[in-house]
C-alpha cells in the first residue's frame, strides 16, 4: 500500500497516470491555500470533472475504504484537505459543510497568525485561540483532521493536547535533522505522536537536508531514527510534491492576498520559485526508491509498509468518521 498524504501538483492526466505507473494507492490533495469558502467550492468542482474526465484512473476518497477499493481497482483514491482554515472563514457552521463536501485535512494555520492559531513564521506564538479551541472540538466531532504543518511550536502541542482525536503533520521532518523553519522540534513531535498522532515526512527541498542535493540515503536514515524515537506506527510519507507548477504559484502559497510583498519569513531558507527535485524522487513513480532506501537502511518489511502507506489507513479509519 502506498498513500501519499500531501501533494499539490499542477494536476493533469500526466500527473495522474505517473500515481498508476507509482502504484500510488492515495493521495491527500491541497484544495485550498487562501481561498474563501466560494472559492473552495469551485476548486472541488475542478475536481469532479477531472473525476469525470479519467474515472479509470482517479476517485474521490472519503473513508479509509476507499484506499482499498483503490487497490481492488488499480486507480487511485483523492482526499482533500485545506492548507489554511479560510475556507470556513469566519464561521465555524461551515466546518461541518466542508467536511460533507469531501474535506478530511484542515491546517490551523498557513505560516501567519490565523483566527485558529500562530503560524510558524510569527515571531511571538499565542498558541491557540479561543475560536480555535471551539473549532477543534467541532473537527473532532464531523471527522476533520486538525493539520499543523505550517503551525508554531506553542501552537501545535497545545492543538495536540486540546484535541479529543489525534491530530497530523501532514508535510514536515525533524528540525534537528534539517532546520528549516518549517521542521518540527523534537517536544513537538513528541506532543504529536504521544497523542496518537501522524508525522509524514518531506520531500520538499526546502525541508531536506541539503536540500536538492539530499541523498536517498541520509533522508531513509532520518525516517529509520524516527522510527527509534517516536514509534514506526506513527510516521508516514507527505512528499509535499508540487510538479509541474509555475513558480507563479509558489508566491500565491506564501503571499495569498495578505502582503503587497514577497515575504519569506524571518529565519527562512526559502528562496524565489520552486527548488528541483531531489534526483531520486521526481514524481509518483519514484516511491520505489524511498521502499528501496529504506530497506537499504535495515527496516524490516513490516516497518517499510507502515511508513509507505499503513500507517495512514489505519490513521484515516479512525479519524475520517463522525462522532455523535
Amino acid at each position: 500500500m502506498r498513500i501519499d498524504n500531501l501533494q499539490y501538483s499542477n494536476w493533469s492526466e500526466k500527473i495522474f497516470r505517473q500515481m498508476r505507473e507509482g502504484g500510488v494507492d492515495a493521495v491527500h490533495v491541497t484544495i485550498a491555500y487562501h481561498e474563501n469558502f466560494r472559492e473552495t467550492v469551485l476548486n472541488f468542482e475542478q475536481w469532479n470533472r477531472w473525476f469525470e474526465r479519467f474515472p479509470e484512473l482517479i476517485f474521490k476518497g472519503h473513508w479509509a475504504s476507499d484506499v482499498d477499493t483503490a487497490r481492488e481497482t488499480g486507480r487511485t483514491a483523492i482526499f482533500f484537505g485545506f492548507q489554511n482554515p479560510s475556507p470556513i472563514e469566519d464561521d465555524i457552521g461551515l466546518v461541518e459543510i466542508v467536511h460533507t463536501l469531501g474535506a478530511r485535512f484542515m491546517q490551523l494555520t498557513y505560516n501567519n497568525q490565523s483566527l485558529l492559531a500562530t503560524g510558524c513564521y510569527e515571531s511571538e506564538d499565542a498558541g491557540i485561540t479561543r475560536m480555535g479551541r471551539q473549532v477543534i472540538k467541532e473537527m473532532n466531532r464531523v471527522g476533520l483532521v486538525v493539520d499543523m504543518s505550517h503551525s508554531a511550536d506553542r501552537s501545535t502541542i497545545e492543538a495536540a493536547d486540546i484535541s479529543q482525536r489525534p491530530i497530523a503533520i501532514t508535510h514536515a521532518n525533524p528540525h534537528d535533522w534539517a532546520p528549516a523553519l518549517r521542521n518540527k522540534k523534537d517536544d513537538v513531535i513528541r506532543a504529536v505522536t504521544e497523542n496518537g498522532g501522524m508525522l509524514g515526512f518531506s520531500l520538499y527541498p526546502h525541508h531536506l537536508k541539503h536540500k536538492s542535493d539530499c541523498s536517498a540515503k541520509s533522508f531513509c536514515e532520518m525516517i529509520a531514527r524516527c522510527a527509534d524515537r517516536y514509534g514506526v506506527a506513527h510516521l508516514g510519507i507527505g512528499s509535499d510534491l508540487c510538479q509541474d507548477q509555475p513558480d507563479s504559484v509558489v508566491e500565491w502559497m506564501r503571499v495569498g492576498r495578505w502582503s503587497k510583498e514577497i515575504d519569506y519569513g524571518e529565519g527562512s531558507a526559502e528562496l524565489p520559485g520552486f527548488p528541483p527535485m531531489p534526483s531520486w524522487f521526481r514524481d509518483n513513480r519514484d516511491f520505489g526508491n524511498v521502499e528501496t532506501g529504506l530497506s537499504a537502511v535495515g527496516m524490516a518489511p513490516e516497518e517499510i509498509a507502515a511508513v509507505m502507506g499503513d500507517n495512514w489507513h489505519r490513521f484515516y479509519t479512525e479519524n475520517f468518521t463522525p462522532r455523535g
